[in-house]
């Protein structure tokens, strides 16, 4: 597989998580924005590392069976988070915002955004394709497109205030649904 070929592969895989890294950033106070655009790209970047590999290991063997749920999986995560940004969106403004980027909603978002990758590193099994070269480009490029994300986002958010919210969840829910959508019709 020629690294052009990598290279839009990865750009294609990180759009989602450029997307929810807007988001977060959008919930982010400045304060905490270096924290957050950090430990957002090291999830995102890592996860959409890690899910190829997976990917790549189960190889053939379970293809049909991940194929049939995972776009309900991701689905379902997406639009129960931006579900709730929604509804913190729509309580009334505080004096001062409070980050609510937790460990366990990072990781939430992070397998929701990286399911596609598993089906990418299935697909590189299928295809005999070296897996360390791609794995490191999409790691990267994710990597790198979550950390301008949040910077971006925390820009939006404090031009917007706390309404931001609800495009943020609107967005996350779009891309849910998208996803879904995707692979029920597409």
């Amino acid at each position: 597989m020629d690294v052009i070929t990598i290279i839009l592969i990865a750009l294609g895989l990180a759009m989602d998580a450029f997307a929810v890294s807007i988001a977060n950033g959008m919930n982010t106070p400045g304060s905490q924005r270096r924290r957050a655009a950090l430990l957002t790209a090291i999830f995102f970047g890592g996860f959409q590392m890690l899910m190829p590999i997976v990917g790549w290991l189960i190889g053939l063997s379970l293809q049909s069976s991940i194929m049939a749920v995972d776009h309900w999986i991701a689905f379902g995560l997406l639009a129960f988070i931006g579900a709730k940004m929604v509804y913190d969106g729509t309580k009334k403004e505080t004096e001062q915002k409070t980050s609510n980027l937790k460990l366990y909603t990072l990781l939430v978002l992070a397998v929701a955004t990286s399911i596609d990758a598993l089906m990418v590193g299935l697909s590189f099994a299928f295809l005999q394709t070296e897996i360390l070269m791609p794995i490191a480009v999409i790691g990267i490029v994710t990597f790198g497109l979550s950390f301008i994300g949040v910077y971006f986002g925390c820009s939006l958010g404090k031009f917007f205030g706390n309404k931001i919210k609800i495009v943020g969840g609107i967005v996350l829910i779009l891309i849910g649904l998208r996803i879904l959508l995707e692979h029920l019709f597409g």
